[in-house]
């Protein structure tokens, strides 16, 4: 669905008048923000597939950080490849990662592990290997990346669309506070089940996501 199409959904759901454009209206700009917190919310309690994305970062001899250009800072970590040798990179401490730079003598050679280590000026995060590389190496992070809010009228949400419409509708009742209808309780819980069953369906096509976040 589209953004427009989901403010639309949870206006008639509202018993509202539907919008030709998310900005036409104050109340509509509303519901377009109930729209993307619900979105992030589904999104954060979920290892989406259609979310997975891969960031490459190409290391220099004798550097060791790294910016991962688009990350962002709300990215989950499937996994770290060194795609040129094939092997699996793994996730270190900060403390052991100070030791093996600042205490012990620092190795140069093949990277085999990573930590975060900040943000740069864009928000995006930067990453610390260890050994240092010693030569041109094509490190593949693996990762799950939250969509951008949604701003234009005909932009598509990536994830299952029902337990968006639902969150969005439940916080839009309990902002006003009554609906005549269903109370916003109602509706919270008909999200919660919603996205239940949409984490469901999907982690029985993906065997390895088998866990989530109660919303």
């Amino acid at each position: 669905m589209t953004y427009l199409e989901l403010v639309n959904s949870v206006l008639r759901r509202l018993r509202e008048s539907e919008v030709s454009a998310v900005t036409d209206n104050s109340y509509s700009k509303l519901i377009g923000e109930f729209v993307n917190d619900a979105k992030r919310q589904s999104e954060d309690s979920y290892n989406w597939n259609a979310l997975t994305e891969t960031l490459t970062a190409d290391t220099t001899n004798n550097i060791f950080n790294y910016v991962l250009t688009g990350s962002g800072q709300r990215f989950r970590v499937i996994d770290v490849i060194n795609d040129t040798t094939n092997n699996f990179l793994q996730l270190q401490t900060t403390a052991q990662m100070n030791k093996m730079f600042l205490v012990d003598t620092a190795v140069t050679s093949e990277p085999m592990y990573y930590n975060f280590n900040g943000v740069n000026s864009s928000g995006d995060t930067q990453v610390d290997i260890y050994p240092v590389p010693n030569q041109t190496y094509s490190l593949r992070f693996n990762i799950i990346k939250p969509q951008v809010a949604l701003s234009a009228n005909s932009d598509i949400l990536l994830i299952p669309s029902e337990p968006v419409v639902l969150g969005a509708t439940a916080r839009a009742i309990a902002e006003r506070g009554e609906d005549g209808g269903f109370a916003s309780g109602e509706v919270y819980g008909l999200f919660k089940q919603s996205l239940a069953d949409a984490i469901a369906l999907e982690s029985g096509r993906y065997l390895e996501e088998s866990y989530w976040v109660d919303a």
